[in-house]
């Protein structure tokens, strides 16, 4: 007897079907002015790294996308972009999709080196000093660190889309 697929179970082992696309893990190239390096590992509640993630970056200037490998590691190459109109900092908006999220995870990423601009960032500051931290990458040999927590002590800030 076979019984039919749960809602929870949809998206299973079709997950990587729809992610054959042109957008990769290069948004710049690696030598191009301004390119940063930004890259980070994928952990969930336990601490235990998350080997089969999928994460974008979304920003004016184009958008990244990089699975995690078998350690939840995850690298883009991309640029930091300008500060919006509508007075935000600098940032990149960053999608998480992984087996057993029926919908992404939505977060930010914010820029170290730009600690004015952060201050009087909206978003970030109707954030506690714990919360704020889990948003702002840090420098890391030559570029970019930026862990996202799906749960846990350390969980990344997550918004509704």
């Amino acid at each position: 007897m076979r019984l039919p697929l749960t809602p929870s179970q949809t998206v299973g082992p079709f997950f990587q079907i729809g992610l054959s696309t042109t957008i990769g893990s290069h948004v710049v190239g690696e030598g191009m002015p301004g390119a940063v390096r930004i890259s980070g590992q994928v952990l969930d509640g336990a601490g235990e790294p998350v080997p089969d993630a999928l994460i974008e970056t979304w920003q004016p200037e184009g958008a990244g996308r990089c699975a995690t490998d078998d350690e939840g590691h995850f690298a883009i190459i991309t640029s930091k972009p300008a500060r919006t109109v509508a007075g935000d900092a600098p940032h990149l908006d960053v999608s998480v999709f992984a087996r057993g999220l029926l919908t992404r995870l939505v977060t930010r990423l914010y820029f170290p080196d730009e600690r004015e601009t952060n201050d009087a960032d909206p978003v970030l500051q109707a954030l506690s000093p714990a919360e704020r931290s889990t948003l702002v990458a840090v420098s890391d040999d030559g570029g970019l660190r930026f862990d996202i927590h799906l749960q846990g002590a350390r969980e990344t800030v997550f918004f509704d889309r």
